[in-house]
């Protein structure tokens, strides 16, 4: 019986968030009883709103007026959430369409935070992925002239690292391919973090004249890995945060969005990488997000898990179509980079 009740007190709950989410408007009991079908009367709604304005899942904001969702109540919302809203067959076509003409990382992840944003008009986030978990697709020595190479590290995520080299001396094409192949025999597949220990003993196994050239490369290798990139957030869609109401103010928010250290934190703080996840009002460590709402996913490429993206709004977002277009998009920047 007691299941029952709290199967009826969801209902109830869920209808106040469908509604306030919509309208914006203090949710009263006769609202609910002309705009859903919940098959009990008037009183009950009301003993049932009482009940779970008592447990702290819905609010009066003031007197006489209805009720609105709290943090506690959103998060049972989302938590007892039966399915997130698939995208249409429409939006999946545009989704797949506009992300697959990117012609590298840089521009799939742009590409990415600006369509996230139109899809779910909150502020879309995108962390770059990660060198740290990536690995070594190809490196590629083209020569430039007689004493300059342009070398070339290019990752199986799709990152694409430039540098020009100066060489203290001519070296002919064929020292070069030399060196280029030994540089891929060594490092294909290997993940970053181990290139070091990979090439450490590389110059010794090198003929006499081509050690100098080869620790030239070495070092402006190691370089491009110390060079932390993957430390890197792009955001889109402040502008949809000017018509939100948030207890906290815009400013507040504002200012933390400038904070790379700080989204790089929120984002980083999702315990499963596969998981969907979406921290709401109060449950988000910084002050000045605590007005907001996060949903969050993970991406990469093939089974492996790369880094993260997602959307911030405020707690009166519409959960079910947020949550849907984050997965969806998520999964389809992986099934990108897979395939790239």
């Amino acid at each position: 019986m007691s299941t029952l009740v709290d199967d009826r007190k969801l209902a109830v709950l869920r209808a106040i968030v469908e509604d306030y989410v919509s309208t914006n408007e203090p949710v009263g009991s006769k609202a609910l009883v002309e705009r859903h079908n919940l098959g009990v009367s008037p009183a009950t709604i009301r003993n049932d709103m009482a009940v779970l304005e008592e447990q702290g899942y819905i609010a009066q904001p003031h007197t006489s007026a209805g009720r609105v969702p709290t943090d506690k109540g959103y998060r049972l919302f989302v938590d007892r959430l039966s399915q997130v809203k698939p995208l249409s067959s429409a939006e999946r076509k545009a989704i797949e369409t506009f992300l697959a003409g990117a012609v590298d990382i840089d521009d799939v992840v742009m590409r990415t935070v600006r369509l996230l944003a139109q899809l779910t008009r909150q502020v879309a986030v995108v962390q770059y992925p990660t060198l740290t978990n990536s690995t070594v697709r190809h490196v590629e020595l083209v020569p430039l002239s007689e004493r300059r190479l342009m070398f070339v590290l290019i990752t199986n995520t799709g990152r694409v690292e430039q540098r020009v080299v100066e060489l203290h001396e001519t070296v002919d094409e064929a020292r070069v391919a030399h060196l280029r192949a030994m540089l891929n025999s060594c490092l294909d597949g290997c993940g970053l973090t181990s290139v070091p220990d990979k090439v450490v003993d590389l110059p010794a196994r090198l003929a006499a004249e081509d050690r100098p050239l080869a620790a030239t490369i070495l070092s402006v290798l190691l370089e491009s890995l110390v060079d932390r990139h993957d430390e890197k957030i792009v955001f889109a869609g402040a502008a949809n945060l000017a018509g939100a109401d948030f207890t906290v103010g815009l400013r507040d928010v504002l200012e933390a969005l400038e904070e790379q250290v700080v989204l790089m934190r929120l984002l980083g703080e999702t315990s499963d990488l596969s998981a969907l996840t979406v921290r709401i009002g109060s449950e988000n460590p910084y002050t000045g997000l605590q007005g907001t709402s996060i949903v969050v996913a993970g991406y990469g490429s093939g089974d492996k898990q790369l880094a993260r993206l997602g959307v911030l709004g405020p707690t009166r977002m519409d959960y079910p179509v947020t949550m849907g277009a984050v997965r969806a998009v998520a999964r389809y920047v992986s099934q990108i980079l897979a395939a790239s």
